[in-house]
């Protein structure tokens, strides 16, 4: 089941995690006492591991710089070329993940390892420029399913079903056209993120953007110099972290299986240390550009990564 990111999730929180696309909480008050949350635990499912290619599936108008940026990312992912003088980077960032799959195989410890697949390019809107969930799920099929992740990316001109309304990209797995032994076909997970540049920046592409609610703080400088598309990444980021460590709904979440948080989600707006509601912590600036951003990529990039959710400390980690 697709999970994704609410924008009532909690009045305390909304203007600092309005743009992740993850998952959903609401949260109401207790009357007497507070009632205590529920952990972030594992729920014995499947993990995803082994080599795992990320499909890049591109709908409507995207500029050839603009897909630069996040198959750069996807690169950066694994990538072997970080020094110490590129530290924090985006491998240290992914490592991280690591911890899950050895909490969750204790006996008998699995690896993942993921690289950039296929780029599939659709200019033409085959579908139109109103797409439905059903939509999303048939244009992520377009990709090989197995030992993949086939990430779904619509432009700026595209609407999506409760896009903006309630998220800015979900993930969730369908089933497959490959059978396993007795008949039964297997499922692949999918990830789909919008370009909120024209419909909602201040929802999905804060803190490059001001928030829709809130103080109306000067927005930080993108560090692609694309506010939509660094907004991409922030959320590809968090949905790729979640589909890894909960891909078919039965992973690490906290709450409610329709509705979890998960591994970057249950830390909402924190991106460094020193963060809080509204203000997305002490993060690192480009001293040429004023760019804010707090782990360094393939081909001189420079990202902003949420923090992800240590399962082991049960604290929030951040890169810087």
């Amino acid at each position: 089941m697709a999970s994704f990111v609410s924008k009532t999730l909690c009045l305390l929180f909304l203007i600092s995690i309005l743009h992740f696309g993850s998952s959903a909480r609401t949260l109401s008050a207790e009357s007497d006492q507070t009632q205590q949350p529920l952990p972030f635990q594992y729920h014995n499912g499947p993990l995803l591991f082994g080599k795992i290619s990320i499909n890049l599936i591109w709908y409507g108008k995207f500029k050839p710089s603009q897909r630069a940026i996040v198959s750069d990312f996807v690169t950066s992912l694994t990538s072997s070329k970080p020094t110490t003088n590129h530290q924090p980077s985006v491998a240290t960032w992914w490592k991280a993940i690591d911890k899950y799959q050895r909490l969750a195989n204790s006996k008998k410890p699995t690896s993942l390892s993921v690289s950039l697949g296929a780029q599939i390019i659709d200019e033409s809107y085959s579908l139109g420029k109103s797409l439905t969930s059903q939509h999303i799920v048939w244009l992520a099929s377009k990709g090989a399913q197995k030992d993949a992740v086939n990430v779904v990316l619509t432009a700026a001109d595209v609407a999506v079903e409760r896009f903006c309304s309630s998220k800015c990209g979900t993930h969730g797995s369908s089933r497959s056209g490959n059978y396993l032994r007795g008949g039964k076909s297997s499922k692949f997970a999918y990830i789909w993120v919008g370009n909120s540049e024209t419909q909602c920046p201040g929802q999905c592409a804060w803190p490059f953007h001001q928030p829709i609610y809130g103080p109306q703080d000067k927005p930080l400088v993108a560090p692609n110099n694309d506010v939509g598309l660094d907004g991409v990444v922030m959320n590809l980021a968090s949905l790729l972290a979640g589909t890894v460590t909960n891909p078919f709904g039965n992973g690490y979440f906290q709450g409610p299986k329709e509705a979890p948080l998960e591994a970057a989600s249950a830390c909402p707006g924190v991106y460094a240390k020193g963060a809080y509601p509204g203000y997305a912590g002490d993060l690192l600036v480009d001293p040429t550009t004023g760019a804010s951003y707090n782990a360094n990529g393939d081909n001189g990039r420079k990202y902003l990564l949420p923090a992800l959710f240590d399962p082991s400390t049960s604290t929030c980690s951040t890169l810087v």
